[in-house]
């Protein structure tokens, strides 16, 4: 292979295992976000049961539910972003792929031509060699 199809392989494989990480920590940061949102929901649902013999709690209840309500909406938007965003990192992510797999198609084509061209230049040579031992034989 040429340096140049080796330097954009290079190049090209370091871009793939850079999106694969950046789509690895926006999974995580999804994945979060809905532990985060189930949590929410698990304490919410234990705090209702423990206050409903309690009438005290009521009033209690109705500043809980406010802060569950933004706790929980601030979540969802988290995992709406992050849907948004793995996205586009898993489009990114496809068409590096695809930039990776033409460079390495264009490297083998250049490859096998450069072989291509060796095999003519050798064959050139000994039909040449042929040809003079020829013409030394018939003198």
């Amino acid at each position: 292979m040429t340096k140049w199809a080796d330097s954009l392989i290079r190049i090209s494989n370091h871009e793939v295992e850079t999106l694969q990480k950046r789509l690895s920590e926006i999974v995580d940061r999804r994945q979060t976000a809905e532990m985060r949102v189930a949590s929410l929901d698990a304490e919410a649902e234990a705090e209702a049961l423990g206050a409903q013999g309690d009438i005290q709690a009521g009033w209690y209840m109705i500043g809980f539910r406010q802060g569950f309500k933004i706790r929980r909406d601030q979540a969802l938007l988290e995992i709406d972003q992050t849907l948004i965003e793995e996205t586009g990192a898993r489009d990114a992510l496809a068409m590096a792929f695809e930039n990776l797999k033409k460079y390495e198609h264009v490297a083998e084509a250049a490859k096998l031509a450069k072989a291509k061209l060796v095999g003519k230049l050798e064959s050139a040579a000994l039909d040449e060699l042929g040809l003079r031992r020829i013409a030394a034989g018939g003198r």
